[in-house]
């Protein structure tokens, strides 16, 4: 057993209550774990496997918190879908699938099994490690951008309506700029938490950082064009479904993330700047930059 005892397992297996579920692979794992999947996967002490776990939260009767992890990732999968389609799934995974039982939750889940105790660590005298618990994210940092990233993918279309198109400046527009850079830019029209990026992606730039006054967001496209040449831990960059032909894109580095649509524009996001949400135009550097990482990324099987 990885990471912790039989007597662990015992106890968690133990008319264990299944609260809810989630999928730890290499091209779906919870981002508030790390920027990557070996990241994430270190977290709960566990080898990054190449097929990836299931991660299984519930309650054992006297009301304790477990993590049960099993490598039916299959199992697991069709139990998150139904879920998510509001269909019930009773979901007891096979014991042989049983790959370790961590005591406490890395993930914040807002329910509690019925009839048992309030849900609580594990005593001493289950387990020989200390609890799993959530990634603060009360304050920002790196947990806290990740997860408003994923808010962004989410939540696409509310976020993008948020942007007026018309407010990135055109190649021609900026001709008469003070530092001559062309391209088209991020908008200021967004409103809420998202504010704009200053300026656009060059043409021909060699590092496909262009020439955006924020230097914040010159690192983030430099350093995702370098993730082409230089392939990054597993799970850097993922590619999920998006309407019609597009792909949506997440790509995350030291400090930084994003979310782009390959037929669209970009949102970064940073852990200096607290709560800011910085738009990116397309330009005519951004497309081929994005088409490069959908296709180097990990996609759902």
């Amino acid at each position: 057993m990885a990471g912790t005892d039989e007597d662990a397992v015992a106890a968690a297996d133990d008319a264990l209550y299944v609260l809810t579920a989630v999928l730890l692979t290499p091209a779906k794992f919870p981002s508030v774990l790390g920027d990557d999947y070996p990241e994430a996967c270190a977290a709960l002490g566990l080898p990054p496997l190449a097929d990836g776990y299931g991660l299984v939260l519930g309650q054992d009767g006297d009301g304790a918190r477990w993590t049960v992890v099993v490598d039916d990732v299959s199992l697991v999968a069709v139990a998150v879908a139904s879920w998510d389609c509001g269909m019930e799934y009773d979901l007891s995974p096979d014991e042989r699938s049983v790959v370790t039982a961590l005591p406490g939750w890395p993930l914040a889940v807002a329910v509690a099994a019925p009839g048992v105790p309030v849900p609580h660590d594990p005593g001493p005298e289950s387990t020989d490690q200390p609890p799993l618990c959530p990634p603060d994210t009360t304050v920002w940092g790196p947990a806290q951008r990740r997860l408003g990233a994923d808010e962004i993918a989410l939540q696409w279309a509310q976020w993008r309506e948020q942007i007026d198109d018309a407010e990135f400046p055109t190649p021609d527009a900026d001709a008469d700029s003070p530092n001559g850079a062309p391209g088209d830019g991020a908008g200021a029209g967004a409103v809420g938490a998202a504010r704009a990026a200053d300026e656009a992606v060059a043409p021909d730039d060699r590092t496909g950082a262009g020439t955006f006054r924020h230097g914040g967001v010159r690192r983030v496209l430099a350093e995702a064009r370098a993730y082409i040449d230089t392939p990054p831990p597993l799970g850097r960059v993922r590619s999920s479904f998006a309407p019609g032909d597009a792909r949506t894109l997440r790509a995350d580095g030291p400090g930084w993330s994003l979310v782009a649509r390959t037929d669209d524009i970009a949102f970064v996001l940073l852990d200096e700047e607290p709560g800011e949400v910085l738009p990116v135009g397309r330009g005519p550097s951004l497309p081929g930059l994005l088409e490069a990482l959908d296709r180097m990324a990990v996609r759902p099987s």
